[in-house]
């Protein structure tokens, strides 16, 4: 049984876009620091958002992850291509989700969140290291925006 070939033409265009967060995996340097980056003007926008359409804003983000991370790690020929940053995407927004958009939650919950997606505490270093797919790729950042929305709110009811 052969493998399938990974998409051509527009699709794996559109594929690449979005792994990439329009091309900020891309940067030469912490791309995971950069893909992140695009969480903080989605992060405006899904404030406005009563928390229904936040909610399920956010699984469609999930989901559009978990596909577009799998396609695109077999289009790289690596599950979690440093290229593939849609996961921070959803990992940030994890973080935010549900909160008032202002300044600083915006960074104190990016700098939560990547210090949890670096020092990646159980479960997402399971998911990291054991699933090399796109759930897995996902779910590790995922796990580490839960870690930082609890910081972060920690943080804000103490600043409070």
């Amino acid at each position: 049984m052969s493998k399938p070939h990974p998409p051509q033409g527009p699709l794996r265009k559109l594929i690449l876009l979005l792994a990439s967060n329009a091309g900020l995996g891309y940067a030469p340097v912490a791309s995971g620091t950069f893909g992140s980056l695009a969480g903080i003007p989605f992060f405006y926008y899904l404030s406005c958002f009563g928390w229904p359409l936040q909610l399920l804003t956010f699984l469609a983000v999930l989901f559009l992850s978990f596909w577009t991370a799998d396609e695109a790690g077999k289009i790289y020929g690596e599950a979690d291509d440093g290229r593939i940053v849609i996961d921070e995407l959803v990992g940030y927004l994890a973080t935010v989700l549900f909160l008032p958009f202002s300044w600083p939650t915006a960074l104190i919950g990016f700098f939560w969140f990547r210090l949890f997606d670096i020092i990646k505490p159980p479960p997402a270093n399971w998911f990291d290291r054991e699933m090399k797919n796109g759930i897995g790729v996902t779910l590790d950042d995922l796990v580490a925006g839960i870690y930082a929305a609890v910081a972060l709110r920690l943080c804000l009811a103490i600043l409070s």
